[in-house]
């Protein structure tokens, strides 16, 4: 029965999202005017052309077809409780969604407003389908979590930082789409260990969706996540994890932090360099994220000294990061059950990432130079080899 849904969902879903994904970007000259990102010169910006940032909504609707798509064919699958759950995950996302969506379109929403908007949306799936953390291996705080009103809090600023860590790595072609599919892999072959239906349907939802919309996004980048997209499959990959820990207490927390590693360690190592390093607001934006350092320090001269095309550039990024992210993963899915075996795995990639972080910042600054560039590629290596030379000074002082 669950192959057979599997069957109808997963093509729909991918489809869906490859045909919306393909009307955004082909249909842009007529919402380009709001779709677009039109903000080139930010310093988290690293592509060259204003490109259409909804591909959320590409996503979205992608999940939704597949949904419809299921109903069309047995009107009873919607009744069963686990397909309940799906409509329920989707209903929650709702907040999250909406509020980067919004931003995307009309650059209006503060950030305190997004942060709420993720807060409430694992608080919807709380109240809806019971998907509250109840453990997290940890000695002392295990008790707490018996007291459900602080489980709930403890599972919203979780899920909340797993749906901003995704928007924190949507920086390069393929980048946070492309963790987010080897994350939402690695734990629908957890429910795949356990036999959770639930959690494999939600897997390999994501998985088709995310697909579909790399085709447009990945290496060419014609088509971006927005906040709204990240958003979304931010909260949808944390609310799996959520799930497993709820739905199989033997699977230990440590295991599904290994798999999420990546991300995780990337927005608690921002926030502690921000505040601590730089004596900045936690949340401020700069372009001192390790994809970032990769980008400038690595592909920026391959760039530069083989008149690299941008786009082409920038989809390296993902190359060099991705298939880390896939091994680790993989390793935590298949020797990570033992809480020590996976604490090691999470220890290592800290160490790895705080390691390859430093190296990568006191390497001697790479200048673009290659004169036969095109000249907007050119001014644009330019302005990020100048950024780069005044950020670095800033954080060896801290």
């Amino acid at each position: 029965m669950l192959l057979q849904a599997l069957l109808i969902v997963i093509p729909s879903i991918s489809i869906a999202s490859l045909l919306c994904s393909a009307f955004i970007v082909f249909s842009q000259r007529w919402h380009g005017k709001v779709s677009h990102d039109h903000n080139l010169s930010g310093v988290q910006k690293f592509h060259a052309e204003a490109v259409p940032r909804v591909g959320g909504v590409a996503i979205v609707f992608g999940m939704g077809a597949g949904v419809a798509a299921l109903a069309l064919h047995d009107q009873r699958w919607l009744a069963q409780s686990e397909m309940a759950k799906v409509l329920f995950l989707l209903a929650a996302s709702a907040p999250a969604f909406a509020a980067g969506v919004i931003e995307d379109l009309l650059k209006t929403v503060s950030v305190k407003a997004r942060l709420a908007a993720t807060l409430c949306s694992p608080l919807l799936a709380s109240f809806l389908m019971g998907a509250t953390i109840r453990h997290l291996d940890l000695w002392g705080i295990d008790t707490l979590l018996t007291i459900s009103p602080l489980a709930m809090i403890v599972t919203a600023v979780a899920v909340a930082g797993g749906a901003n860590a995704v928007n924190i790595i949507d920086g390069f072609h393929g980048l946070s789409a492309g963790v987010v599919l080897v994350m939402a892999l690695a734990l629908g072959a957890l429910g795949v260990q356990h036999q959770d239906m639930l959690v494999i349907m939600l897997a390999a939802m994501v998985s088709s969706a995310t697909i579909g919309f790399l085709v447009f996004n990945y290496p060419a980048g014609k088509l971006f996540l927005g906040d709204g997209g990240a958003y979304f499959l931010g909260f949808w990959v944390a609310e799996m994890a959520v799930l497993l820990l709820l739905r199989h207490p033997e699977i230990s927390a440590w295991q599904i932090l290994a798999i999420c590693a990546y991300p995780i360690i990337e927005v608690l190592f921002s926030i502690f360099r921000r505040k601590y390093l730089h004596g900045q607001a936690a949340g401020q934006a700069d372009a001192l994220h390790l994809h970032s350092l990769i980008y400038r320090r690595l592909v920026l001269k391959r760039q530069a000294m083989q008149m690299d095309r941008q786009g082409r550039g920038n989809a390296i990024v993902s190359l060099l990061i991705v298939p880390p992210v896939a091994l680790l993963a993989a390793v935590a899915v298949f020797a990570g059950q033992s809480i020590a075996v996976a604490a090691a795995l999470v220890g290592s990639a800290t160490v790895t990432y705080i390691a390859l972080y430093f190296a990568l910042l006191r390497r001697p600054m790479l200048r673009a130079v290659a004169s036969r560039q095109s000249p907007a590629v050119n001014r644009r290596a330019r302005e990020q080899s100048a950024e780069a030379a005044e950020t670095v000074p800033l954080l060896q002082r801290g």
